[in-house]
């Protein structure tokens, strides 16, 4: 009998030229499509300039809740033992993206932080954004405790610091050694990734300083922690988008001038390419021509 010989049909995907050389059509759409990039970027970069003077404006009289929460803590002289068990470890982050490494400092910062606990410490993690969610969720989703979406779409308020605050403070989880990771920031081309500590009642009772304060009993111990950890997140929020901001507006600089680059290369290998295929085209007419 004889074999059966089935041939496949041969499909050239539309829109890829055969030859090695590019063509006009090929190269006109890419060029197109880098200026409209380009055209985006530039738009970001104007719209993430207008937020981040907002940003920064709003930052200088936020750094009055951050140290004035932690001038008590500072004067009392308050510490947190690390070899205790329970550690909550909070990533102050947001939901948006295109800022470069904003975002991924953070979850570096807590992932070195993991690795050099003891194996006995239990360790949880709360995420303020999606994008630190999405990170640390691949590789610790064990240790998550809760994560708070919708951050950074619009300017933060004192009442969502405290819905945060109330998030923390009703997850269940009875931590020893709190720690707020943030970006704190420095100019609009440079920020640091720092953490400020969370106290609870027990670190504040028992240290050796608080006896100078006159009529601090448990309530108001209590009161007081839950205020300055509003005061925290608020002040930490605030630091986290400026960061954020100046980042964007530089990564959006960055990539438009990248973009102009390709622009400039893109038309220069057009107009050869063009060039070239008049000539051939001439060439053919005056072959045919000569022909005759």
């Amino acid at each position: 009998m004889a074999a059966l010989v089935i041939k496949s049909a041969v499909f050239v995907p539309q829109g890829i030229s055969t030859r090695n050389m590019a063509t006009l059509k090929e190269i006109r759409l890419r060029l197109r499509s880098v200026k409209n990039i380009q055209k985006i970027t530039k738009s970001m970069k104007m719209v993430s300039a207008s937020k981040y003077n907002r940003a920064e404006r709003e930052l200088k009289p936020a750094k009055a809740y951050g140290l004035g929460a932690s001038a008590f803590y500072n004067r009392a002289e308050i510490t947190q033992d690390e070899t205790k068990p329970n550690h909550l470890l909070v990533a102050m982050s947001s939901d948006r993206g295109l800022c470069g490494g904003i975002h991924s400092s953070i979850c570096k910062a807590i992932k070195a932080d993991v690795a050099e606990k003891p194996a006995d410490v239990d360790v949880k993690i709360a995420c303020i954004g999606d994008k630190s969610r999405l990170i640390l969720q691949r590789v610790f989703s064990d240790k998550m405790l809760f994560h708070v979406s919708n951050i950074g779409k619009k300017p933060s308020t004192f009442g969502d610091a405290a819905n945060i605050a109330n998030a923390i403070v009703e997850s269940g989880f009875e931590f020893d050694v709190g720690k707020l990771y943030y970006n704190r920031f420095k100019s609009v081309v440079s920020f640091q990734t720092t953490t400020v500590p969370v106290f609870t009642v027990d670190a504040i009772s028992n240290s050796d300083k608080i006896s100078i304060y006159d009529d601090v009993d448990s309530e108001v111990l209590q009161n007081y922690c839950e205020f300055s950890l509003v005061n925290l997140v608020y002040f930490t929020l605030k630091e986290g988008a400026c960061s954020e901001l100046s980042a964007r507006m530089t990564a959006m600089e960055a990539a438009s001038k990248n973009a102009g680059e390709m622009i400039d290369k893109l038309t220069l290998k057009y107009n050869r390419t063009r060039q070239a295929v008049i000539t051939r085209e001439l060439i053919e007419i005056i072959s045919g021509a000569a022909a005759l």
